[in-house]
């Protein structure tokens, strides 16, 4: 297209994006407006996209970090011919597939769901490296952010970590139209500000008029030409472009134009231009899962005498499996030496990433790498994943298959104290939809269950421990998602005693010292948290009538929570007793921590004797 084409297809987004928010009657046209030449220049000259075969390996690939210009980038698609114009009109409406936050479960050319601000860019730096690094093919990577969500700390973990790795394939385009949501943003029309931050992050910058097409068409060529770094496009506009009612003018953010007509009009009144996108260079097919033989670690029932950590258990595991799995990656937020992520590394060099600490972006880089067919597993420690839970509540809307891993769980840990301690993870991850939790109890049970976590859908989370835990399972043993164990249980059983991890050994335990008082204790191993065994603990407690869940977390929303769900239905609730972290820990030994915090095997004897006594007086 030449100059004044290209203008004409910028105003086109601009008319259909305040279409589409009128009739919706929501929106953010103002914000898709500002951004609209930005879209023309990209959409007709450099971007290379095949609509018809989104997984064409060869495609670029798009991110609308600020999501809520979503106007903007279904008009791009009208323009482009891949929805029609009744469809756009459909926007925000029950049904449709242009929701007002885009998400990959709706449309096939959405790479992520973005909307909460600050999250585009690093799941765009996570799909950058699978193109740098695994894919190794030519395509590039776009993403458009707003200048607000350059407050968000996640940007600058994004930026950092772009740069580091030399991601020329990553352009980052901001929209520096001045006004937030409820007024003007922190530098305002200050480029310059912005362009000192990225570059003091190692990044290639470009100040531009974003309203000026050829300057646009300019920056974008000096993007793709700048190799050894990521470029950041700064161009200055102006929201509400194109209507003096709306142009520059604070309190609209979100706000359909009261006068839809009149802006259209404005405007230059509706236009059917249609662009023919460049298409996507020849290229190798997606990475091919070579599915050669592998064996899991194994580890003899009760051998090693001091026993294995399950984090141990889990380094080896997940090494295996990328022996037998191409497909296969890991991320770490420094401390693999500690989630033993460090054995896939030495292993797997190629398809190792270290994160650094930087949550957000670990958790972040997981979703791009899955986004482009990789089954990624991320691991840091329980506590710190609190701090990306954010990305993991996007990652679950974007559909997105990733594994975490969270070690260090739990008072168990000892010495280090309650900022180290993951007690809320349980809890957190169970909320997300969809998700799968997991929290294995010894080395078997865990090598088998990192290896199922490869086949789940979702969100899945897996929990390991730092200490030794006995091995109490064979290596032949099988422990399909959404099962339970039953170790112990007998026809006098009178109540029934329900852990995970490493309250399971404390749980046999307490059942040896109930069985010395005369008092016959089940013990159940749950260690699929969600989705949860219902048949085996409804059928525990029709046997027993008591059940006692002991939990290394906080008592809120973790293991107790998980078992009193299965009784929900309307039948009637077996008398139970939850244990859990109840105090704030400090600095003790594991087994100290344990009986301050009324979960280990004294405290489960005595409040299971405790139960079982009141029951019979009542």
């Amino acid at each position: 297209m030449n100059t004044d084409e290209l203008v004409e297809l910028a105003q086109q987004l601009r008319v259909d994006s305040v279409r589409a928010a009128d009739a919706a009657g929501s929106g953010h046209p103002t914000s898709s407006m500002s951004a609209a030449d930005l879209m023309a220049v990209l959409l007709a000259h450099h971007f290379r996209y095949d609509f018809e075969r989104p997984a064409h390996p060869g495609n670029d690939r798009f991110v609308l970090s600020k999501g809520h210009a979503s106007p903007l980038l279904y008009a791009a698609y009208k323009a482009a011919g891949a929805i029609e114009d009744g469809e756009l009109l459909t926007f925000r409406k029950l049904g449709s597939r242009l929701e007002g936050h885009p998400t990959p479960r709706r449309l096939p050319w959405v790479e992520t769901a973005t909307g909460s601000l600050g999250q585009g860019l690093p799941v765009g730096v996570g799909i950058a490296l699978s193109g740098k690094r695994l894919d190794r093919n030519g395509y590039r990577v776009w993403v458009l952010c707003g200048d607000s969500e350059l407050a968000e700390g996640s940007i600058w973990e994004a930026a950092e970590h772009a740069a580091y790795e030399h991601l020329d394939n990553l352009t980052a385009i901001v929209d520096v139209n001045r006004l937030g949501q409820r007024g003007p943003t922190r530098h305002g029309h200050d480029l310059d500000a912005y362009a000192r931050r990225f570059q003091a992050f190692g990044w290639h910058t470009i100040e531009v008029d974003g309203h000026d097409v050829d300057a646009v068409d300019r920056a974008y060529g000096e993007a793709v030409s700048t190799n050894g770094q990521p470029t950041v496009i700064l161009a200055r506009t102006l929201k509400g472009k194109g209507v003096a009612s709306a142009q520059d003018r604070e309190g609209l953010h979100g706000k359909p134009l009261k006068d839809a007509d009149e802006a259209i009009a404005e405007l230059g009144g509706p236009r059917d231009l249609r662009v023919y996108v460049h298409e996507p260079t020849a290229t190798r097919m997606l990475h091919a899962v070579r599915a050669g033989h592998f064996e899991l670690p194994r580890w003899e029932k009760g051998s090693p005498e001091k026993g294995v950590a399950t984090r141990d258990a889990y380094g080896q595991a997940l090494t295996a499996l990328g022996t037998g799995r191409s497909d296969i990656v890991a991320l770490d937020g420094e401390v693999g030496d500690s989630t033993r992520a460090e054995f896939f590394a030495k292993e797997h060099p190629d398809r190792y990433f270290e994160c650094y600490i930087a949550e957000q972006q670990m958790v972040a880089a997981a979703v791009g790498l899955a986004s482009r067919g990789w089954v990624p597993y991320a691991a840091t420690f329980a506590a710190f994943l609190t701090r990306a839970y954010d990305f993991v509540r996007m990652a679950s809307v974007s559909g997105a298959g990733i594994n975490l891993v969270g070690s260090h769980a739990g008072v168990a840990i000892g010495q280090d104290g309650p900022s180290q301690m993951g007690l809320e993870d349980l809890a957190m991850m169970r909320a997300v939809h969809g998700s799968t939790v997991l929290y294995p109890c010894d080395a078997n049970q865990t090598a088998q269950l990192v290896a199922a976590m490869a086949g789940c859908e979702g969100i899945r989370y897996l929990r390991t421990s730092r200490g030794e835990s006995r091995v109490i399972y064979g290596p032949e043993e099988e422990f399909p998602i959404g099962g339970s164990k039953v170790l112990r249980s007998s026809a006098h059983d009178r109540l029934t005693l329900v852990a995970a991890g490493v309250t399971v050994a404390e749980a046999l335990a307490a059942a040896d010292a109930l069985e010395r008082d005369g008092i016959q204790a089940r013990v159940i191993d749950l260690y699929s948290v969600k989705p949860v065994d219902r048949r085996t603990l409804r059928r525990a407690a029709e046997d027993t009538g008591c059940l006692v869940t002991v939990e290394d977390h906080r008592e809120e929303g973790g293991l107790g929570d998980a078992v009193l769900d299965a009784f929900l239905d309307g039948r009637p609730v077996p008398r139970l007793v939850r244990l859990a972290v109840r105090t704030m820990p400090g600095s003790a030994a594991p087994d100290q921590q344990l009986h301050a915090a009324g979960i280990d095997a004294e405290s489960i004897a005595a409040a299971g004797k405790l139960l079982v006594e009141e029951a019979v007086v009542r």
